[in-house]
């Protein structure tokens, strides 16, 4: 029971749950109760309802406002190469291993991709390490997935066209060198042809590969209970090749027996290597 709240409340609360996972498949039960509180009431002032109850009954008869309140529940606030650092570090200690390997195919997740910004910012790393070596033509092993759940976001990946505000992260010269000039920006070809998207729900369904060099999942794992993120963190381990890196969110990191089979790369940047 929530601190405060009357007992039917959280009845209701509990009733609108029950009923957003059966019908529309998404794991209320393994997301922070306080998030989703928080996400829901936004869609409740948005309709102008005070209860969980008659919020149910909009839901009811209105499957507009089922789509929007699931895209209010699922995570999608990012940018081009959120949080610099992080990408330059990836640049600096993470790509270069991965590329010198003696892997005939590089495989590389970026789990709860949202509308696309991480993929294509982790292929962009590649292709100007592509270019440093002057082995542009080995770019065509690399094949990065990206997935998630929310088939809007997925849509809008697929385009790879961003406004002004997401480049606030981004160095000019990669502005300049991977994007159309105009806003939209359109990523080039050759970096999206590195990138795969596809549908999946990150706590249902396996990985899409297994012997992974990298896997991303960034500002994503901070929403679920930690159960969740215990049994997340064991299956990327298991996703991941021998000697495979993971990159979490900046506020997020291991936890559990899991951190016991990976070492830190940079424990700052949140950047591991499966042992």
């Amino acid at each position: 029971m929530t601190m405060g709240a009357p007992p039917e409340t959280d009845v209701q609360f509990s009733a609108l749950m029950e009923k957003i996972s059966r019908e529309r498949g998404f794991g209320c039960a393994s997301y922070k109760e306080k998030c989703l509180r928080r996400r829901i009431a936004v869609r409740m002032r948005a309709t102008a309802v005070h209860t969980y109850e008659s919020y149910a009954s909009i839901l009811d008869r209105d499957d507009k406002e089922y789509d929007l309140l699931l895209d209010a529940l699922t995570i999608n606030v990012t940018k081009l190469f959120r949080n610099w650092d992080a990408f330059e570090r990836v640049a600096r200690n993470v790509i270069p291993a991965i590329w010198q390997g003696q892997n005939e195919r590089i495989r590389v997740w970026s789990a709860g991709c949202a509308s696309g910004e991480e993929p294509y910012s982790l292929a962009i790393l590649f292709h100007r390490h592509a270019l440093m070596v002057r082995e542009t033509r080995r770019l065509n092993r690399v094949g990065i997935v990206a997935t998630d759940i929310d088939r809007g976001s997925l849509t809008a990946a697929a385009r790879g066209a961003y406004q002004l505000q997401a480049f606030a992260d981004t160095p000019d010269e990669i502005r300049r060198a991977y994007f159309s000039p105009d806003y939209p920006a359109e990523v080039v070809p050759e970096v999206k042809a590195l990138v795969r998207f596809e549908r999946r729900d990150l706590l249902r369904e396996a990985p899409p590969e297994t012997g992974l060099q990298l896997i991303l999942c960034r500002n994503v794992i901070i929403y679920f209970d930690r159960a969740t993120q215990e049994a997340l963190f064991e299956r990327f381990h298991a996703a991941l090749a021998p000697g495979g890196f993971l990159v979490l969110g900046k506020v997020e990191t291991l936890l559990g027996a899991i951190r016991t089979r990976f070492a830190a790369v940079d424990a700052r940047e949140r950047i591991f290597r499966k042992l």
